[in-house]
């Protein structure tokens, strides 16, 4: 532990806060959003103007679904998708065959609640979750851009980094806190300090480079695409249009739920460069389809891209953080992007509320690289297998990684499973912590009823409910489909829906809770 410092000379231009988020993308939107409900001051930053206007990231993984449902806002993304339309394949003007991208759910299990891939514009998530945001009562700060980052770090916690300049030659910096530079709409300049930063500003952002972390990937395709949101007529929106031999390259065109747009997807070769005007996209639609340049309205947004993968080699440096693609960047393939990115936001918020209002131990907040990083090196490979595989054309995605109901934490340093002997399909520590109904409860009332919100849940599934300390909710269960799916024991549920600790012992969870910050 660092010895107290004096509190720094602050300018009268300088703000403080406890974490400022840099990107209002749907990762800092998220993080922001679960910050904001457990009472932590957060800034959020964004460069541009405006949110983001495309419907780029439009597929909502069934987990994602269960992190909406926790932050309060399904109702509303449930409202304005849908799910997502067969393919229906075209070629000179007559309809080929259909078949669906992503299966179908046909089993009704309890334990996963949202079974279906859901589709939603990327803006359309994006305003949800500022909408929930403002409710919650934070804010965006448009038109502000990270210019500038002082970190002083403790040569304890980094020996690799060497000796920082000494405090008293720098009264403004502390090594408990990042000093950012923000430039605003007008071009004023000034100093937010922070105890911690955030970087969602994607995968040409500044606060990677700033903080000096590297990223090493590869081009998944040399071909570039084009992505646009378009109106068109001519076309019914049951399904999702594909022409896959249309002229210089394949073209699709998906409607958008709740919209009367489309989005469009094409392939160029590997040396074309697509052009992204209006008068363009309509030529390339009706170069590669049956339908006139007339059928094209608006032409909302449009985006050119090279499919590419990139890892970044930390998650972390002193009191920066990376999240979405500014940790990672995927191939859209498989619908994979977004969704890390926002467990990405759902796994950090939570030990950034437990050290900054608990005092958990800061080696909490290491367990963030240790956990997501592997999970973004998996799903990488998901997404860029899926790519050159050619999902489009062979369709049935499905499974507990694509859908990252799969995806857990049984070798991260939060993890405890205690029971030994267990056989080898039983639920373990690290695992999801599935939903289920209450048997004795009133009607329909569900795990996930019990875990949602910023707490801490302590499980007794055919045990005594044992104490526990404030902050941590505990609930008995004996019997029904919830003890058949968890087994007898005490579980600890975190506040991210995965199983902490799993164990027979009442006296195994003083220890591990304190680890939370829970004493």
């Amino acid at each position: 532990m660092l010895p107290a410092q004096p509190r720094p000379r602050t300018a009268p231009h300088q703000e403080q806060t406890d974490v400022l988020i840099v990107g209002a993308g749907p990762t800092g939107l998220t993080l922001a959003c679960d910050l904001a409900r457990r009472g932590v001051r957060a800034l959020l930053v964004e460069r541009a103007a405006e949110l983001f206007p495309g419907s780029r990231g439009k597929g909502l993984q069934p987990r994602t679904l269960e992190v909406f449902e926790d932050l309060g806002i399904l109702p509303a993304v449930r409202e304005a998708g849908g799910p997502y339309p067969r393919i229906l394949s075209w070629q000179d003007g007559e309809r080929q065959g259909e078949w669906d991208l992503v299966e179908r759910s046909t089993a009704d299990d309890p334990t996963v609640p949202y079974p279906d891939t859901w589709m939603l514009p990327q803006w359309r998530t994006q305003e949800i979750l500022h909408a929930r945001l403002r409710e919650l009562g934070g804010e965006v700060r448009f038109g502000t851009a990270l210019t500038g980052l002082d970190q002083p770090l403790d040569p304890g916690r980094h020996p690799d980094l060497g000796q920082t300049p000494a405090l008293d030659e720098h009264p403004d910096r502390r090594p408990d806190r990042v000093t950012a530079t923000l430039t605003g709409p007008d071009g004023g300049l000034r100093t937010v300090s922070a105890q911690y930063l955030v970087a969602a500003d994607g995968g040409r952002g500044a606060v990677r480079r700033l903080a000096g972390i590297p990223m090493a990937g590869e081009q998944v395709d040399p071909q570039q695409s084009l992505v646009a949101d378009v109106r068109v007529t001519g076309l019914d929106r049951d399904n999702w249009h594909f022409w896959p031999k249309g002229a210089g390259g394949p073209l699709l065109l998906c409607p958008l739920p709740g919209t009367a747009d489309f989005q469009l997807l094409a392939q160029f070769g590997e040396h074309a460069e697509p052009d992204t005007s209006p008068a363009a996209v309509r030529e390339l639609i009706a170069a590669r389809t049956h339908l006139a340049a007339a059928a094209v309205g608006d032409v909302r947004w449009a985006s050119a891209f090279r499919p590419s993968a990139a890892l970044a080699e930390r998650f972390r440096s002193g009191r920066v953080f990376l999240a979405g693609d500014a940790a990672h960047i995927h191939s859209p393939a498989g619908g994979q992007g977004l969704n890390t990115s926002i467990q990405d936001a759902y796994n950090l918020g939570w030990k950034l509320g437990q050290v900054l209002l608990h005092d958990a131990p800061e080696e909490l907040l290491d367990s963030y690289e240790q956990e997501r990083l592997p999970v973004a090196a998996d799903v990488l490979e998901i997404s860029t297998r899926l790519h050159r595989a050619g999902a489009v054309r062979h369709g049935r995605l499905r499974g507990p990684r694509t859908e990252q109901l799969g995806v857990g934490y049984p070798d991260g340093p939060l993890t405890v499973e205690a029971r030994p002997g267990l056989p080898e399909e039983a639920l373990r520590a690290g695992d999801r912590a599935p939903d289920a109904p209450l048997d004795g409860s009133p009607a329909g009332t569900r795990l996930f009823d019990l875990f949602r919100g910023p707490h801490v849940t302590v499980l007794a599934v055919g045990r005594r409910l044992p104490a526990v300390p404030a902050g941590v909710r505990a609930h008995r269960v004996d019997g029904g489909v919830a003890q058949a799916v968890y087994g007898e024991g005490l579980f600890v549920i975190r506040p991210d829906g995965y199983l902490g600790l799993a164990t027979d012992d009442p006296a195994d969870l003083p220890g591990y809770l304190a680890r939370l910050g829970l004493r």
